[in-house]
């Protein structure tokens, strides 16, 4: 089976040679013809993957506690901006803004809502499960387009979706690894003649194996460096949240999503959503050289257990009935939990801020005797 995009790329590489990794990532999704996100509705049960603000409205609420206390703790500006980068259908937001209506009205006045989204099918759903606040929201194609001030910031699942570059170790040192066409036609991988920074590896390359791989994302290093700049202009703080590891290291972890099942990345361009791991590491670093203040990297499940999920959980299963409870349970243990399709350990979450402001969970984190800088002490 090919898809329309595969003979696209098939077509550029018969006349032009293979194309690096990065380029097949970015075709894959933003190709204006047969791109994964231009064409498709990724979200949910009948897309390809279902995201934690739509596993459970208690995901958004818990990120929404964690702003009022950020705000808060910026000395509560009386104007300022909350942006989201990538907010799918607008769920998250939904949640986020109901916890801050109810917890700190003066909050929810003092702000302007901003949604950083390039397509517009996506914008018209948004608009519609916002509709209630619409009159504070504006939309903008890129993170630019919001304006001066104090700024608080959500991304979840964002960095995985920005393409990387890939290096194989071959007899000759890391060169980049390409996509290409095999003896019948089907693309394949193969090795480039461009090498790497030996300084951008992320270890001593002498005891890794043939064939090892090494991930390198410039683009995504330079959306956080745009971020860190725009809080140290204008004060504030930003949260990510995305599947990935805390320290950094050697592997291959290209992965495609088809009707929510692992498919073999160069198996279905264009009709299948295609990610790689977030090294919280270099993220953190960035914001480090910044001027920012790292509050810490942990696990999913420890700051939602830490901003409170299973008491609110408990306190919104209290009077429904039993499979409504069961419901509940089972949507926090996939949020927070641990295990083999569970989001609690493989997501990470990144805090930073302008100034050194205290943060629960991060607070917590730091006081444990075995926590170093706010991060786990494993993967």
């Amino acid at each position: 089976m090919t898809t329309p995009l595969a003979e696209k790329i098939r077509t550029f590489i018969r006349a032009n040679g293979p194309i690096s990794v990065t380029d097949y990532f970015a075709l894959c999704l933003a190709d204006p013809e047969h791109g994964y996100y231009k064409t498709r509705e990724p979200f949910g049960a009948a897309g390809d993957f279902t995201t934690a603000p739509e596993i459970s409205q208690l995901f958004g609420e818990m990120v929404g506690i964690f702003l009022v206390q950020a705000w808060t703790a910026h000395g509560a500006p009386s104007e300022f901006h909350l942006a989201e980068i990538g907010p799918g259908r607008g769920t998250m937001m939904a949640d986020i803004l109901r916890v801050i209506k109810k917890l700190s009205p003066d909050m929810f006045e003092a702000a302007q809502i901003h949604l950083i989204e390039t397509s517009e099918r996506l914008r018209k759903v948004q608009a519609q499960t916002l509709v209630a606040d619409k009159w504070k929201i504006s939309w903008h194609d890129g993170f630019d387009g919001v304006p001066e001030g104090p700024l608080f910031v959500v991304a979840n699942e964002l960095f995985d979706a920005i393409p990387i570059r890939q290096f194989v170790k071959t007899p000759t040192g890391f060169r980049e690894r390409m996509v290409g066409l095999d003896a019948d036609d089907n693309l394949t991988f193969a090795v480039g003649m461009a090498g790497v920074d030996p300084g951008l590896l992320p270890g001593p390359p002498g005891h890794q194996p043939m064939g090892a791989i090494a991930e390198f994302a410039p683009a995504r290093l330079a959306v956080m460096q745009a971020l860190c700049q725009r809080l140290l202009e204008g004060g504030g703080s930003a949260l990510i949240v995305d599947y990935g590891h805390v320290a950094s290291g050697y592997g291959d972890t290209l992965q495609a999503i088809r009707a929510h099942q692992f498919d073999p990345p160069l198996a279905h361009p264009g009709e299948a959503d295609l990610t790689s791991h977030v090294d919280f590491e270099a993220l953190a670093r960035i914001a480090h050289l910044s001027g920012l203040h790292v509050n810490g990297v942990m696990h999913q499940g420890d700051f939602l257990a830490g901003l409170g999920i299973y008491e609110r959980a408990e306190a919104l299963s209290r009077g429904k009935e039993s499979l409504a409870a069961e419901e509940i349970a089972i949507a926090v243990d996939r949020l927070a939990g641990a295990g083999a399709g569970k989001m609690g350990e493989l997501f990470k979450v990144l805090a930073v801020s302008s100034s050194h402001v205290e943060l629960e969970p991060f607070i917590a984190r730091r006081s444990q005797p075995d926590a170093e800088a706010g991060a786990p002490t494993d993967d």
